[in-house]
């Protein structure tokens, strides 16, 4: 593994590199020269990656790991919609005009089906995000634990590919395209409940929403949650769609779904992972939706748009 040598080949603008790895021994090779040549040249580095990855790093670290910022990926990125704005750009936007430094791990082997199209859109939208930003953010991507299919994307998602064997451009690289390509249809849960809502019906929307996901296990707060999230998306529905919203509320497993189709064309795919900016008053709707919710997907085209948001059901 050649360490950080051609990630840091550019640092005035934004570097996005996979780093591909088989086992522990990769994973340092490749991460630690990444930070302690960060720390070493007085560069704010932050890691957020899975607890075992988190633990591994610490442990070869030493002490150097107290000048690093840690997170649980696991936690702050349950939501693969909120890791741009809550995560990274939390970190680098409090270091303007310095070269910031992350390491993190968006996608790991537990991550569910459901999740993955939120992660692949994730993992390209970061480089529309960070445009010409002087960041670098090293993605780790576990070969041995993850679908081909992952790897493939992270191709199609990263610039640049780094494993035992040096590092390359990707010549598979198109973010478009995985942003594209995983704008699916989302159907509803079997059996779930059907409401119309508009401005009218608004208030009946919150009260029967707020009792269905209560029957269905979510506790008093998330359930208040849920109705936070529903009224901001019928809200949004109402005045950019210029539409009643259909709103469809069921469980999935373990998980409490809900989704609000309306006629609009969603066409900015970072709405919803810009941070707030100070003093703003209007669109931070889908903001506090991707904070709020455990995962939130979109599909739009010209037809309409729908946004579908889950909730775990803890016992």
């Amino acid at each position: 593994m050649t360490g950080g040598t051609a990630v840091d080949a550019v640092r005035e603008t934004f570097v996005h590199p996979a780093l591909f790895y088989r086992d522990d021994h990769d994973y340092l090779a490749g991460t630690v020269p990444f930070v302690t040549e960060g720390l070493a040249g007085d560069e704010p580095v932050a890691v957020s990656v899975p607890p075992a990855r988190l633990a591994v790093l610490r442990r070869a670290l030493g002490t150097a790991a107290e000048r690093v910022h840690m997170l649980d990926m696991t936690e702050v990125g349950r939501n693969p919609g909120r890791i741009i704005p809550g995560v990274l750009r939390a970190f680098a936007d409090t270091y303007p005009g310095q070269h910031v430094r992350i390491i993190g791990e968006p996608i790991w082997p537990q991550r569910s089906a459901a999740e993955y199209p939120a992660c692949a859109q994730h993992e390209a939208l970061i480089n529309h995000a960070f445009a010409g930003r002087r960041v670098t953010i090293l993605c780790p991507y576990d070969t041995v634990g993850l679908d081909p299919l992952v790897l493939a994307d992270a191709a199609r998602t990263h610039p640049l590919l780094v494993d035992a064997n040096g590092s390359r451009a990707s010549d598979r690289y198109a973010p478009d395209e995985v942003v594209a390509d995983y704008n699916r249809p989302l159907t509803p849960p079997e059996g779930a409940t059907v409401l119309t809502a508009d401005t009218q019906r608004l208030a009946y929307l919150r009260r029967v929403a707020g009792q269905l996901v209560r029957q269905e296990g979510l506790s008093e707060e998330r359930a208040d949650d849920v109705v936070l999230v529903l009224t901001e998306l019928v809200t949004n529905s109402i005045e950019h769609a210029g539409s009643a919203a259909t709103v469809t509320v069921g469980r999935d497993g373990d998980h409490v779904v809900c989704q609000v189709h309306d006629s609009g064309h969603l066409t900015d795919p970072l709405a919803g992972r810009r941070p707030e900016v100070p003093g703003q008053q209007r669109g931070r709707g889908l903001l506090l939706v991707n904070y709020l919710a455990d995962l939130v997907r979109v599909h739009t085209d010209p037809g309409g748009t729908t946004v579908e948001t889950r909730f775990a059901v803890t016992p």
